[in-house]
This record gives structure tokens, sequence and C-alpha cells, in this order.
């Protein structure tokens, strides 16, 4: 039976299948995010999880699992690989009656490295398989967290990381655009659902998850999950810079399905990127102008997805 949307937050099941007993820092976005894909999907699902922040602070330690549902760590670079395997595994088993049929959600759940990186060959394989109910989340907390906050290819320009340090010599550390693993995924013929999320608000994706299993082949959403650590934000914050980032327009959520795309949120009136950038330490070193700079680049940015979602079509937006 196909997973149904969920209408109303205070509707929402009782049950969680990401529950206590991680180590994950306090704040922490991708333990929330863990949490409203693992609800949403539901009990019948197979979680996978390549290295990263969320297998080394949710492994099975001193007695402890914070998942009511199989778990299995995958190798950083292997996460499209498990995906694929266990789905055609399962398939198998079902084709030789050596299981019941059933739906089974499999969720690959991985970071910068596992998806974005050192693992983007492996995902753009797992995109390219006709499997059902296989989703690959793309938790992105734009950096290496795991490993003590080394840039990575989402790491946004400007943002300070250990790799990428503001100084006397070099002011801007990291002078590299974000890659957009959203669009990256898009661009695959075989692909049924493409999304992006935050956890604001918490329906949306929820819902986009629902979307994604029922797409009836592979899919993915992109979820932006701040992270306190190397954001140096608070742990309160997380949520609250979630809303932000939509709410400036520096996070756009959109949807793709069936070769068909469409807007989820227009910030009406969008507010001032300064908002967003100020409640994180790693952006403390900008200047006004290189504030400004970054405003811009959303100014710029925004009339190709009104275009895009005008048409239906997305149109590869600018190149700064």
């Amino acid at each position: 039976m196909s997973l149904e949307e969920f209408r109303n937050i205070k509707k929402l099941p009782p049950e969680d299948y990401y529950t206590a007993g991680h180590r994950t820092c306090a704040g922490c976005g991708p333990a929330l995010a863990y949490r409203l894909v693992a609800k949403a999907a539901g009990p019948n699902t197979i979680l996978i999880g390549p290295t990263g922040c969320m297998y080394v602070a949710n492994a099975h330690q001193f007695l402890t699992s914070p998942y009511a549902v199989p778990w299995y760590h995958t190798q950083l670079g292997g996460g499209g690989a498990a995906g694929i395997g266990t789905a055609a595994a399962l398939r198998a088993l079902m084709e030789k009656k050596k299981r019941k049929k059933e739906e089974i959600n499999v969720i690959v759940f991985g970071g910068d490295g596992a998806m974005a990186d050192i693992g983007l060959s492996g995902l753009s394989m797992g995109l390219s398989y006709d499997f059902e109910r296989l989703l690959y989340i793309v938790y992105d907390n734009e950096a290496y967290a795991n490993t003590g906050i080394q840039a990575s290819s989402t790491t946004p320009w400007g943002a300070t990381t250990t790799f990428t340090p503001e100084g006397s010599v070099k002011r801007i550390g990291n002078e590299r655009y974000k890659k957009n693993m959203a669009l990256f995924a898009a661009s695959h013929p075989n692909i049924k659902y493409v999304a992006t999320a935050t956890l604001h608000p918490p329906l949306d994706l929820m819902n986009k998850v629902v979307r994604a299993l029922n797409s009836g082949g592979p899919s993915l959403i992109n979820i932006l999950t701040p992270c306190p650590k190397g954001w140096f934000s608070e742990p309160s914050d997380t949520v609250i810079l979630s809303r932000l980032a939509v709410e400036t327009g520096l996070w756009i959520l959109w949807e793709y399905s069936e070769g068909r795309f469409k807007l989820n949120y227009r910030p009406n009136p969008r507010r001032h990127v300064k908002e967003y950038l100020r409640l994180q330490g790693r952006f403390s070193h900008l200047d006004p102008e290189d504030i400004e700079r970054i405003e811009k680049m959303v100014e710029e940015e925004w009339p190709y997805w009104e275009e895009s979602d005008k048409i239906g079509k997305i149109i590869i937006p600018f190149i700064h």
C-alpha cells in the first residue's frame, strides 16, 4: 500500500523510527532530518548509512541504537551501490518467493562526502537503475563535519572552514560556489522524483519523502541541515536557520516529478540574507560588501527559478 501524504501536523503518527540512543551534537540538523524522514517512511523501511556524521554518532555502540527499523553501514563511497544492491536483493527474494511480496522502502542517507563528492559516481549509478521505492537523501550540512569541518563541494561561497580559513593574506578562504545536488540528480533520464527541502516547514519535507517513495522509481531529496558545530551557530537556532534559509531565498524549495518542475515556496517579501548570515560564525568575517554580493547572487538567481516554474521545465540558473 502506498504511503499517504500528511495533511496536518497534529495528525502525525506518534511512532518514531529514529529515536533515543544517538550521540549527535545538540541541535544537530541531520539528526532532526533523519527523524522526520524515518517517521514519514514508516516501519517498512531499510535505512543505509554511508560513513559520515550520521554513521559515527549513530552506530550501534555501547548497546545503544536510535534505529527502530533495519539499518546498516556502508563505506563512504558505497551508498549508491548499497542502495541498488539492497533493492535488487529484495526484488529477487520476492520473485523467487523466498519472502512475501510487499512494498519496502530503501533509503540511503548520506552527507556531502557520501553523496556530493567521494560517493558522487556511485550515487549517479544508483539514480540510473529502475528500482521502485529507492530514495537517496543528501543531508547537506555544507562541510565535512565528521572529520573537523573541512570544505566540500557544497560549502557556500565565503564560508570559513578548517581548510578554507579567513586570514589577513586571503580574507575570503572559500571562493568556490556551492554545487547544486538536486539539479545534478534531475539530469538523470531515469529519475522519477527530485526535491529540495530543509527542516522548516516539516510537513514539506515529510510529504516529499512520501512522494519520492511513491514515485515508482529512483528518487533524491537534497535537505539543507544546519550544523551548529560547523556553522558556529547556537543549537537552539537550527530550525530558525532552516526557516531563514528559505525566507531569504538562499535555499529554494522545489520539486521535479515526471519531467515537471514546480516551485514550492516564494518568499514574499524576501528577507535580506544578512538575517541568515549573522547567526553563523562561519560568515562573521564578511564585510558589508561581501554580504551585499551574496544578496545580489540571490537576486540574480531567482528569475531563473520563477521562469522554470512558469514553463514547468528546469532552466539552469546563472553562472556567477
